[in-house]
């Protein structure tokens, strides 16, 4: 558990995933194990495909709200009538082996100095970590120094100082690594793979090293148009098939 690569709401985008792994290769990043914050299927056309390639990997990976959406383990009713499209094509197309594992997804791992969710510490499913005042009430809920989520497919730290009890927001600029200090405890959100909503449109991962404490995001260009030429056959959504060329 030395250097970890960490990725996020692939949501079936195999195009946005391949790039992904091809950019990790090109910068000639080592890591000894994927952890991958669930969401792994919904709104693309690749649930199949993606689910194969990331089990492929050394890795771990957890349940996300579209994820449990596909298994029946949240209702459908709760999502917007452009998603729960996606969900339902989604069960229509997966197959049953794809399927299996997804349902022998968790919630929440630990591992070591780190909680791994998707969302929160609270609701490891699903609620949004979007400004200081619900990752306060989140700081409560575990005991690590760290705590790493997705979901929001927005890349962001929230970062307490435990002296002053007080916590500020960060935006981490690409291919810089950050050092996390002992003296603070974070929720990091590693961004999105395959729909991110930062109003970037390229694909974003991060290299954690546990060892020297650090963390580093990237960004990489995938071909958009590709995901959006297969979304478009399978009937997708035409809101989810423009929305990958804006980030949003």
């Amino acid at each position: 558990m030395a250097r970890c690569l960490v990725i996020s709401d692939i949501h079936a985008n195999l195009t946005a995933f391949e790039a992904v792994l091809a950019d990790v290769r090109a910068r000639n990043i080592s890591y000894d194990i994927v952890w991958c914050l669930g969401d792994v299927v919904g709104y693309g056309p690749d649930p199949n495909e993606c689910v194969e390639l990331l089990r492929t990997l050394p890795h771990l990976c957890l349940a996300g709200n579209h994820d449990w959406a596909v298994l029946g383990a949240l209702d459908i009713e709760t999502f917007n009538d452009n998603a729960s499209a996606a969900i339902q094509w989604t069960r229509d197309v997966l197959k049953t082996d794809n399927l299996r594992y997804l349902q022998a997804r968790p919630e929440r791992a630990e591992q070591g100095d780190f909680l791994l969710v998707h969302a929160s510490p609270r609701y490891p499913i699903w609620e949004y970590i979007i400004d200081n005042n619900i990752a306060g009430e989140n700081f409560a809920m575990y005991q690590q120094p760290y705590c790493l989520v997705g979901h929001t497919h927005v890349p962001l730290m929230f970062i307490k100082d435990v002296r002053a009890q007080s916590i500020r927001t960060s935006h981490p600029e690409h291919n810089l690594p950050i050092s996390l200090r002992r003296n603070n405890r974070y929720i990091i959100n590693a961004g999105s793979v395959g729909q991110p909503r930062d109003g970037d449109p390229r694909a974003a991962y991060a290299l954690l090293d546990t060892v020297h404490a650090s963390w580093t995001l990237y960004r990489c260009e995938y071909a958009i148009q590709e995901t959006q030429t297969r979304m478009r056959a399978a009937g997708l959504p035409d809101k989810l098939i423009t929305r990958l060329e804006y980030g949003r």
